[in-house]
């Protein structure tokens, strides 16, 4: 793979992969291996996911950090002919009159195809009037037990929620991991009282109040504190921070018209296609309680699928 040839150069491109996480690396194996010409465009800016110690979960890479998943499969995908690497990033998707799809480059290029799979991720929104947040997340501030509870195992929890059912259920859903656990929510949360009562008949305990700052030590956390000064001792946060899609993927939904659920993630069918034929979407960008790295792969493995199975009938259509 090469980021030099120009992107002229490429008219027979049949697939367009805007991201290379877990999604947009698996898809574009596949496709690989279907020797289907494909372009991977990948921004030169740090992952998501680079803050992470080590994936967790997935068969045969557990503990494997980022960086060492990416080189992997840089690696593997070299070996292949028919697929390109594109350091930059993607600023736009536009339809042609020959119903095929052009992506916009941050070099000012272009890069045209039959199909395109939108695998971005989302950004995650670190709130910024808590300080300290930024210095633990991935560390000591985690979004999903699954990937990083084993990691964080037998120390204090609290679980940050927003709605009174979760606060209940977190308080006493974690104990596999810490035996110590608490939902910390703010004073107004409707149903709060009613969610207290239920954790501590099982055990648990909702704490409510609005964090303002992190105590840590180079990112481990030890203490929580309130905007009213009290502070609470504990060594691991679970909270899932809001998200945003990426810039490309926001004017995708503003000027293709994708739709997206009240939350904002893209909408698609069981094949990762979304509302505009022919352009697919895979990963975190399109679920909000999905986002593992195999549930990523598992869902570019999918839309390599339908993009192959696309392109073969489009190719012997009358």
């Amino acid at each position: 793979m090469s980021a030099n040839t120009p992107l002229s150069a490429h008219t027979e491109t049949e697939t367009v992969i805007v991201g290379a996480g877990p999604a947009g690396l698996t898809a574009a194996l596949a496709l690989a291996r279907y020797r289907q010409r494909v372009i991977l465009v990948d921004s030169r800016r740090a992952p998501r996911n680079s803050a992470s110690g080590g994936v967790h979960g997935h068969v045969g890479l557990d503990g494997a950090t980022p960086a060492e998943i990416r080189s992997r499969a840089w690696k593997e995908l070299s070996r292949y002919a028919t697929v390109e690497l594109v350091e930059a990033d993607a600023d736009g998707v536009r339809t042609t009159d020959g119903g095929r799809f052009q992506v916009g480059l941050d070099s000012g290029d272009t890069v045209e195809a039959s199909t395109v799979l939108l695998a971005t991720g989302v950004v995650d929104i670190h709130p910024a009037d808590v300080e300290g947040f930024s210095a633990c997340w991935g560390q000591s501030v985690i979004h999903c037990p699954f990937c990083l509870g084993e990691e964080n195992a037998d120390r204090r929890w609290g679980v940050v929620v927003d709605n009174a059912e979760l606060a209940m259920f977190s308080a006493v859903a974690f104990r596999a991991w810490s035996s110590d656990t608490v939902a910390i929510c703010r004073e107004s949360m409707p149903g709060v009282e009613g969610a207290r009562t239920a954790a501590r008949s099982m055990g648990g305990d909702v704490v409510t109040g609005t964090i303002s700052r992190l105590h840590h030590r180079q990112g481990a956390l030890y203490a929580v504190e309130f905007d009213d000064g009290r502070v609470l001792e504990r060594e691991t946060l679970v909270w899932t921070p809001a998200q945003r899609q990426q810039p490309v993927v926001a004017r995708a939904i503003d000027e293709l018209k994708l739709t997206a659920d009240d939350e904002g993630y893209l909408t698609v069918d069981d094949m990762q296609c979304t509302n505009v034929p022919g352009l697919y979407a895979a990963g975190d960008l399109a679920s909000r309680w999905k986002q593992s790295f195999t549930s990523a792969a598992a869902a570019g493995a999918t839309a390599a699928e339908a993009i192959h199975a696309s392109l073969i009938l489009s190719a012997v259509r009358p």
